[in-house]
């Protein structure tokens, strides 16, 4: 099922990106070499990011509607909106996103995040050794991106996740070596008996998760935390108090209970280590087609 129609969405040129891909496929570095840049955080502290990552790994689906992700021209539009829209920092995605991005101009003074580690595919026996398929932190530096994130699975039972341990580790080191910061979104992974990956958001499990996660390389100095709600939002103070790393919540599937959503993440970023919000699928596919309110919405609980 296709998602629904969504309101005031720019259109997007999809043959002129064709023809700048086919006949100057270096107009992408071009447009990185001269993005106007700014600061990861300006002088409230906070950051609002809009993720786009899901795609990569295989993960198109929002609510019911398995392919809802799969239309670029759709997406992009979306993304376009959510990024002119007051109050957002920036964006979270991998290279063919962000590279059409750039030739659309939404990157010009915007935080730019490239997503790093994409090789555990959604469903994949394969899923949590996540292999570092996406950006690397060469290429971050080079094309002038603000900073990298990777997502960290583990499950005890699955030696994968000590494969994913390592090389996030090292990503870490690279990452700070180059001091550009780098978001690490931890959890605690179990299959439940039909082989299907859940991740555990009991205060317990994220508590253990951001531990694991902080300790990860051989300096901390530029590793930021980006973790989930827990199940009960109640347990959030002590869970972040876990860490002192700067943290950003991630936004997840909220399903058709969007205010609720909110609720949890407005009492969440009360809390001294949280400074903002990284939030795809719920904001770019709103139930009501929205994307300018949901967003919106969002830069407000900040």
């Amino acid at each position: 099922m296709p998602a629904p129609p969504a309101k005031d969405i720019p259109a997007i040129d999809v043959p002129d990106l064709v023809r700048l891909r086919t006949h100057h496929p270096e107009a992408i570095a071009e447009a990185a070499a001269r993005r106007p840049r700014r600061p990861l955080l300006k002088d409230n502290g906070r950051l609002m990011i809009v993720a786009a990552d899901h795609p990569a790994r295989g993960a198109l689906g929002v609510g019911g509607r398995e392919l809802a992700m799969a239309n670029r021209a759709d997406l992009l539009g979306r993304l376009c909106l959510a990024l002119s829209r007051p109050g957002v920092d920036g964006v979270l995605a991998t290279a063919d996103i962000l590279d059409d991005l750039l030739l659309l101009g939404a990157l010009d003074g915007k935080v730019v995040m490239g997503s790093m580690n994409r090789g555990g595919l959604q469903g994949a026996r394969f899923e949590l050794d996540d292999r570092f398929t996406g950006h690397r932190p060469e290429d971050i530096q080079r094309l002038g991106f603000d900073a990298g994130k990777l997502l960290l699975r583990i499950d005890y039972d699955d030696p994968g996740s000590l494969n994913t341990l390592e090389s996030t580790a090292r990503a870490i080191d690279e990452m700070a070596a180059r001091r550009l910061p780098v978001f690490v979104e931890p959890f605690i992974s179990r299959r439940d008996p039909d082989g299907v990956l859940r991740n555990d958001l009991s205060a317990e499990a994220v508590t253990r998760s951001i531990a694991i996660a902080s300790g990860l390389g051989g300096s901390s100095a530029y590793t930021w935390l980006k973790v989930p709600v827990t199940d009960d939002p109640d347990d959030m103070d002590r869970v972040m108090a876990t860490s002192t790393l700067p943290a950003v919540l991630l936004g997840g599937e909220v399903g058709d209970d969007q205010d609720g959503a909110y609720e949890k993440w407005r009492g969440a970023l009360r809390l001294p280590t949280v400074r903002g919000l990284v939030v795809g699928r719920s904001l770019l596919y709103p139930a009501d087609g929205d994307v300018a309110a949901a967003v919106d919405t969002a830069v407000g609980l900040l």
